[in-house]
């Protein structure tokens, strides 16, 4: 299972039960009756309260007898109301402003008018904010330094309290009882995972650099079935570090419009609600609200110093309830901003909240909170060049005692319900209950019954199908870091019930660096035995050709091989995502099924009961800034705007072990995600190659079909297995979604929040003549079908070409494309158009 969040939304999200005393309310301005939002609500003396809702309505619920109930707001005057306890009640308070703290100036209009961009005040002061963006942000300075801290924190919504009471959770009572009623206006949350770090961060302008030194790390998490480091990454690209004066602000996996972007006038509508005067300095509080409720906008207010300079000076960002995302049931962005020495604003605190669920009110699920504190400014002060050379991140330490803690969190001390977390979730994880649950959950998610030092799996493989063995049945294993953090053994056995052949592999792997071979960097030798069967050229493309949703294929799928593998392998990753890769294999390939070794050495055709070859092999990968989110059967590479770029050499070597060739093979891959702002994203990726040397057809570059009715990114999916062969080739593929940004204006469609995808893949190539068995008889000949027709082809004539449009986030899991080819119309078994189905849990 590749997004393990979606089991946990699953498996821990339950339904509040009602409390005592319940009270509701709107609070309001006493002179101009406009309600106020995120006034504090609190009972007097207690750690519970709540905030208003950015309508100025609030909920506040408990178990306790309070008799009073606190309202108290910036600029307005504290009110304490009396309530009846055990009563649900309504309560509407008007605040007096406290002229002593504030004086404030309400600028309004008359008659209403249809909106414009043309003569509105609000316009133009925000294009005088986006004319000054670049002398107010922080990469304006030649050098900055500042400490950051920052508190991640997820908590499951409105567990029921009569849980704890059940008697098969009373070992866990400690957990269920530690609650949060202040964070989340109106619900219960219960922690589970918590993360602090300390960063002190470092800034140049020529050449520009960012160096971020951790200089301690505390964390702990409930779930504990995938890696630690992986749900770390996403969860912060999830919650993603928010500069307003950027154009683009990433968060839940998707790109924002900041409200003061170069193109911001043309996205969103601007009012001047209010001007006020703090601590002597006059604001300007801007309203704005998105054009169209369902692009990826935001709304809410942005407070702009009138100073000259045009800065914000703190910032509301909230979204929209039609907003095309996922899951996403509130999101709000505070960001508080403190004049500096040389009277620019430095950003002093950011605070992300956000909940997610499946139901829509909200009521279960998962909020998040992340605070970040940055202070001890330091600019313009030079420091030496190796502080901004080596790693982007680099991890000075991670374990700290409790009096720096104390010390790093400064503003934002820890409440007694955050500070139980990491008592509770340690205690946890010495529960024997508590990891049978974490096993159970671990098999379903990932595949592998554990046994401590074996695990067993996966079992996504025990079953499939192909017309050459028929029923495949595969049980197997491999050892953990229980058996040994060094050495690792892998094995399975599979067997066909119609070829009556076993399949087998035996791996030995030893890691040089004491981890996991299957976690980020590796640094590990492996040598491997395999005999199975494979479609030729789909070893890339489908590394598990065995799974049971694999088996389903359209048109003739005939043509396998068996093959006998012995390969040493050694992998070394580095911090910085550079890694290289040298390899041996030694590999016998026999035609299976309807697929025939044939050459014509004297006219007179025979057959080739196998071939052996030899092989030398080194690849090269770069992937700068690479996040990954990992498991014991996939690597996951979390998109960003950083190119990756991979380069493979492979050498034949004839006479080595008995290999029959000499060859040369180079190839070269760039891949990128573009992101376009509103108008969505497009994944590019370009790939070339070239075989120097001649070779019969097996060890020719096949083009990577799909004859699966899953959609792949990196398969063509109109193309038949087999059906081309090259000694050098060049491809693009892109596939581009808009995000919803047309759909998005369709009155009925935009309900539907469907996303738009259009795609595009062409393959050029061609095969020298010293390869083309029609020139070569001792070549193997190209596959024919029963009646002597080619099935095999290469790409001379022209390139192939295949395009498409889909439509992804059908009930938020699916996409569907309807696909074209464009060229080879002639060949066999073509289909020249197609629908696909593939399925991806994204924001």
């Amino acid at each position: 299972m590749k997004y393990p969040i979606l089991v946990i939304f699953t498996l821990f999200s339950f339904y509040l039960k009602g409390q005592n005393t319940i009270v509701r309310g709107t609070v309001t301005d006493a002179q101009t009756n406009q309600t106020l939002p995120f006034v504090s609500v609190s009972f007097p003396g207690t750690p519970i309260g709540t905030t208003c809702d950015k309508n100025g309505k609030y909920v506040i619920t408990t178990g306790k007898t309070y008799t009073q109930l606190k309202f108290s707001y910036v600029g307005y005057q504290t009110v304490i109301r009396t309530i009846i306890a055990a009563k649900e009640q309504t309560i509407n308070v008007k605040l007096v402003p406290d002229v002593q703290e504030l004086a404030a100036v309400k600028v309004s209009s008359g008659k209403k008018k249809r909106y414009t961009n043309k003569d509105n005040p609000a316009v133009e002061l925000i294009r005088q904010v986006i004319a000054h963006k670049n002398s107010n942000r922080m990469q304006s300075y030649d050098y900055t330094e500042y400490e950051q801290y920052e508190k991640l924190e997820f908590s499951f919504i409105n567990v029921s309290e009569k849980l704890s009471q059940k008697k098969i959770m009373t070992p866990y009572k400690f957990l269920l009882e530690n609650r949060d009623t202040t964070n989340f206006p109106g619900k219960s949350l219960l922690p589970v995972y918590l993360e602090e770090k300390l960063t002190q961060t470092y800034y140049r302008k020529n050449p520009e650099f960012t160096k971020k030194i951790v200089e301690g790390e505390k964390k702990v998490n409930i779930v504990n079935f995938v890696d630690e480091e992986g749900v770390n990454n996403y969860l912060n690209r999830m919650y993603s570090e928010v500069d307003i004066y950027s154009n683009n602000i990433f968060l839940m996996t998707n790109q924002f419009l900041s409200p003061i972007a170069d193109a911001a006038p043309a996205f969103y509508k601007f009012f001047i609600t209010d001007t006020i005067e703090v601590d002597n300095k006059k604001l300007v509080e801007l309203s704005f609200t998105p054009r169209n409720g369902n692009d990826m906008l935001f709304e809410g207010l942005i407070f702009i110093t009138l100073d000259g300079r045009y800065g914000v000076e703190k910032a509301r960002l909230t979204i929209n309830k039609n907003i095309n995302l996922n899951w996403v049931r509130g999101m709000s962005v505070d960001l508080s901003y403190e004049k500096s020495t040389d009277d620019r604003y430095h950003l002093g605190k950011s605070d992300m909240k956000a909940s997610f669920g499946f139901s829509k009110n909200g009521d279960r699920g998962i909020f998040g909170d992340r605070t970040i504190i940055y202070s001890n400014y330091r600019i313009n002060h030079p420091l030496p060049d190796s502080v901004y050379k080596g790693p982007i991140v680099t991890v000075q330490a991670v374990r700290q005692g409790e009096e720096f803690w104390t010390h790093s969190r400064g503003r934002d001390t820890l409440t007694s319900v955050e500070a139980n977390v990491y008592k509770n979730i340690d205690s946890l994880q010495t529960m024997p209950s508590y990891r049978r649950t974490m096993d159970l959950i671990n098999f379903f998610a990932v595949g592998f019954k554990s046994f401590g030092p074996v695990e067993v799996g996966p079992w996504g493989n025990l079953y499939s199908f192909n017309p050459i063995e028929g029923t495949r049945l595969r049980v197997g294993g491999r050892t953990t870091d229980a058996f040994s953090t060094r050495y690792y053994l892998e094995t399975y056995e599979a067997y066909g019930f119609t070829d009556k052949r076993f399949k087998y592999l035996l791996s030995g792997a030893y890691a040089f660096n004491n981890k996991s071979i299957y976690t980020f960097p590796n640094n590990y030798i492996k040598a491997t035995i395999q005999r199975d069967t494979r479609i030729p050229g789909e070893e890339i493309a489908f590394e598990q050709d065995d799974n049971f949703l694999l088996s389903f294929k359209r048109g003739v799928d005939n043509k396998y091989l068996y093959n006998d593998y012995y390969k040493l392998d050694y992998v070394n990753e580095f911090e910085n995502h550079f890694s290289y890769a040298l390899g041996f294999k030694s590999w016998k390939q026999s035609p299976a099924g309807a697929l025939d070794f044939i050459d014509e050495p004297n006219g007179v055709p025979q057959s080739v009961p196998e071939l052996t070859t030899s092989e030398l092999s080194l690849n090269l990968r770069y992937a700068p800034h690479e996040q990954l989110v990992q498991g014991k059967l996939y690597r996951i590479v979390i998109p960003s705007k950083y190119p990756i770029i991979s380069v493979d050499y492979r050498q034949g070597v004839k006479n080595l072990f008995g290999g029959e060739f000499n060859y040369k093979n180079l190839r070269f891959e760039l891949d990128k995600r573009f992101y376009l702002s509103q108008i969505g994203f497009a994944d590019l990726s370009l790939e070339g190659g070239y075989l120097f040397g001649q070779v019969p057809f097996p060890l020719l570059n096949i083009s990577q079909a799909n004859q699966t009715y899953t959609y792949d990114a990196n398969s063509y999916s109109l193309m038949n297995f087999l059906e081309f062969v090259s000694d050098h080739y060049a491809s693009a593929k892109v596939d581009y979604c808009l995000n919803g940004f047309l759909l998005n204006k369709v009155p009925v469609l935009k309900k539907l929040k469907w996303r738009e995808h259009i795609t595009f893949k062409t393959l050029y190539g061609g095969l020298r003549d010293e390869n083309n068995p029609l020139l070569h008889p001792s070549l193997l000949q190209f596959p024919v079908d029963q009646t002597g027709a080619a099935e095999t082809y290469s790409l001379n004539k022209a390139p192939y070409t295949e395009a498409g449009v889909g439509i992804a986030n059908i009930f938020k899991i699916f996409r569907v494309d309807l696909l074209e080819r464009f060229s080879y119309l002639d060949h066999a078994n073509v289909s020249r158009t197609g629908v696909r189905v593939s399925a991806l849990f994204d924001f």
